[in-house]
């Protein structure tokens, strides 16, 4: 554990609230000190929910810790059971309450409470929150979950979705529509909008759905065991993805069928005329698991990018990552270390960025489009509109998504190109006042010319020289930039002039 601006991912007990949080009739019993009670400002800003997440805390204080704390313990579980009326509780501690190692499960077990109390162990300072996520939901199903009969019509789980999530809301309901097509019946969808009783009769379906395997993949294997239930490996994010989770399905349930894709617009558009632009654009990848391998393929089969570097940063799926990476010829950045993808995409200066929130202001900083594919998220990736990342319709929307910031790269690549004309320079205000714009005055010859320092030497750039750079694409100037300053240092050349640059491009280009 380190200190840090930004986390991809929160301690573990923050994935157990995103499984509380999403379901019905489950209440968060959380030891925890007074500084870690963020939880309403984590559901209620920034997934816009309506209601304040069922947490009830401890919030003991340091004058708390000279004597016992398990009494404040067990009088907030009280009160919590008393006023919520909760069909189960789960207990944990956070991550400074694990310190004084107070035992929430033992200290609820000895309540006597009339519902199931499920209690969480969960190591702070070895996992995260995605494990927590993960192990929480596990725990929920193996205490919640009854041997029960199978449904008559032929019936899935959706497992994985919580709050907190990437479109999740959106993916549930489009997965839900293509499994209609299918004409299999949806048992329980959990842990998003599920509450206990559900989670009982999770074995009465046929087969599970893993929707993301970062948070379902425990619960789904145990019920693999114990319920002799099946469930699919493919996310069918993007159009590839979505055919072949519909051939696993049809594997599984030995039910043929044919889904309609009319809706369906990427293919078509991908391999139009007005898409060539896209063609061969260097992509960087980095989030979830489960969303890069997602993206790395709508990347390269359906789009037609380049991936020139991939990562993730929830080290579970590493070896998942590092042997796609190799496929793509690439090597896989593992961390949870935003300055480690910063330096990562700079040294590599792609056109694109497709990941998190964290690599969305990477990208402002290097001037690179991003679009975002992964939580960790913002309050503007969870929209009020449809806006899904699974199936067909997905796939529509994942292809707007990142078309939007590379056209709107090229509307700025062209005023870049006409930042000297007299109606386009930064001075001469919006293009459509045109007859009010005014003369640029141009730099003198005798202003001094630009300085920088690069690998220990001064190195001057020569005014005709930076007005050159500035002709280039906005989105590979600065790897122009720094490939000429390291040419020069590496030739001795202290004065950067138009030749000098463009013979570090003939250089670089061989």
């Amino acid at each position: 554990m380190k200190l840090t601006v930004w986390t991809y991912e929160g301690p573990p007990h923050v994935g157990a609230m995103r499984v509380a949080t999403c379901m019905n009739g489950l209440h968060y019993v959380l030891h925890a000190p007074q500084g870690d009670t963020y939880a309403d400002l984590l559901f209620t800003m920034i997934e816009r929910r309506n209601h304040r997440p069922p947490v009830t805390y401890t919030t003991f204080q340091a004058r708390d810790l000279g004597s016992d704390t398990a009494h404040l313990f067990k009088d907030a579980c009280q009160d919590a059971y008393d006023r919520f009326k909760p069909e189960a509780i789960i207990v944990g501690a956070s991550c400074t309450a694990e310190l004084i190692q107070d035992d929430p499960g033992g200290l609820a077990e000895t309540m006597g409470l009339d519902i199931p109390v499920i209690p969480l162990e969960l190591p702070s300072y070895q996992r995260k929150e995605n494990f927590g996520a993960d192990e929480t939901f596990f725990q929920i199903v193996r205490a919640l979950a009854k041997p029960c009969d199978r449904t008559k019509r032929l019936s899935c789980n959706i497992l994985g979705p919580t709050a907190l999530g990437f479109r999740h809301r959106d993916d549930i309901e489009e997965l839900t529509g293509l499994l209609s097509e299918l004409d299999i019946d949806v048992n329980v969808v959990a842990p998003y909008g599920a509450n206990p009783s559900q989670i009982a009769r999770l074995g009465a379906a046929h087969f599970n759905v893993m929707l993301y395997p970062e948070t379902a993949e425990s619960a789904c294997r145990w019920l693999e065991r114990e319920f002799d239930q099946p469930f699919t490996k493919v996310v069918p994010i993007g159009v590839g993805a979505t055919r072949d989770f519909i051939t696993e399905v049809i594997g599984l349930t030995g039910r043929a069928a044919c889904v309609d894709e009319s809706r369906l617009r990427l293919p078509w558009y991908s391999a139009s005329v007005d898409s060539t632009y896209l063609t061969g654009k260097r992509v960087f990848l980095f989030g979830d698991a489960t969303h890069v391998k997602a993206a790395a393929r709508i990347a390269r089969d359906e789009m037609g990018f380049e991936v020139v570097g991939m990562g993730c940063y929830n080290r579970e799926f590493a070896r998942d990552i590092r042997a796609l990476a190799k496929e793509y010829g690439v090597t896989a950045l593992i961390t949870d270390d935003y300055l480690e993808v910063e330096a990562a995409i700079e040294e590599l200066a792609p056109e694109m960025i497709l990941g998190t929130q964290m690599e969305r202001h990477i990208g402002k900083r290097l001037g690179i489009p991003c679009a975002v594919i992964s939580a960790p998220v913002h309050v503007q990736d969870f929209p009020a509109r449809y806006s899904p990342q699974v199936g067909f319709e997905g796939a529509n929307v994942i292809f707007d998504t990142w078309v939007h910031p590379l056209v709107m790269g090229l509307e700025e690549h062209l005023l870049h190109m006409f930042r000297d004309d007299f109606e386009f320079h930064d001075d001469a205000g919006a293009s459509h006042h045109g007859g009010k714009a005014v003369e640029r005055v141009e730099a003198t010859a005798d202003q001094a010319p630009a300085q920088v320092q690069a690998d220990d030497q001064v190195v001057v750039w020569l005014a005709d020289a930076e007005r050159e750079l500035k002709k280039i694409p906005f989105f590979v100037r600065g790897k122009a930039r720094k490939n000429t300053e390291k040419f020069a240092c590496e030739k001795g050349v202290t004065e950067i002039s138009v030749d000098t640059l463009y013979e570090a491009k003939a250089h670089y280009a061989r």
